[in-house]
């Protein structure tokens, strides 16, 4: 008997199985299962058995019922036509299913245990293989995350520099969006002149946005560093990049700081991206 495993997986947000075994070997699914639970957090994965039968030492059998339902239909068809020639034994024993060449019956429990053990530790050895290879490409993953983290590290740097965050200018804007409230609502109390004054503030205000995206990126570059499996963490993570980027988006008065936060949602996609590859 030979036998090949194949195991296969591609990116998905959690961890889905499926198997694929012959008949009679179900015995083997359950400790696969939990052998690829253990070592695997993330991804479909397909795993399929398939064993070749040698004959050497088979057992012949005929089905008898089969064989007969085809002699009575060769001798049917050759009453109806008596050009047809008559049906050969040689060729109703090659039709499918009348000869059947199978292992001898295995009797012994020790056996069967033993080929079950040999099946299952082959299988053991397929799953490091693609173990190796996902930690492989993970690895390369870990570089371009790292450059892309980067580069968002470098577009936060450049929306703080922006001259439109400069305190002069700031107030700049604020005194120019006031005078125009005042031109537009000449009567206007006080109190309500603060209110609106504070909420124009609020809104030219970025720095709470900027905070929050060098905590995630810390957040993030811990997370690559620390070899576990956080592809779903880095997922949540993603969510609150996008969240900042696009307040950031939203509260951009000036030109400059809006090119800087489109490019920043468009690094932060790719992120995103890349991190369904992750486990």
């Amino acid at each position: 008997m030979s036998w090949i495993w194949e195991v296969k997986s591609v990116n998905g947000r959690g961890l889905e199985l499926r198997t694929r075994l012959p008949s009679g070997y179900d015995i083997l699914e359950l400790p696969a299962r939990e052998a690829l639970q253990k070592r695997l957090k993330r991804g479909n994965v397909n795993l399929s058995l398939n064993v070749t039968r040698i004959a050497k030492g088979g057992v012949l059998s005929i089905n008898e019922a089969l064989l007969a339902q085809y002699v009575e239909l060769a001798q049917r068809l050759h009453d109806g036509n008596p050009a047809l020639a008559p049906a050969r034994i040689d060729g109703l024993l090659a039709l499918r299913g009348v000869v059947d060449v199978g292992e001898a019956e295995i009797e012994d429990p020790q056996v069967i245990e033993a080929r079950v053990a040999v099946l299952h530790a082959s299988f053991l050895q397929a799953l490091d293989a693609l173990c190796a290879m996902r930690a492989a490409e993970g690895g390369r993953l870990v570089e371009v995350l790292s450059g892309q983290l980067a580069e968002i590290t470098r577009l936060v740097d450049a929306a703080e520099g922006c001259a439109a965050l400069n305190p002069a200018a700031i107030r700049e804007r604020l005194r120019a969006q006031v005078l125009a409230l005042m031109d537009a609502v000449p009567v206007l109390p006080e109190d309500r002149l603060t209110q609106e004054a504070a909420l124009i503030v609020a809104k030219a205000d970025v720095r709470e946005e900027l905070d929050r995206l060098r905590a995630h990126l810390a957040a993030a570059g811990e997370m690559l560093a620390s070899g576990e499996a956080v592809g779903r963490k880095l997922d949540f993570l993603c969510q609150e990049f996008n969240r900042e980027a696009n307040t950031l988006c939203s509260k951009a008065n000036d030109v400059e700081l809006t090119r800087i936060g489109l490019a920043l949602k468009a690094v932060i996609e790719q992120f995103r991206e890349q991190v369904q590859n992750i486990e």
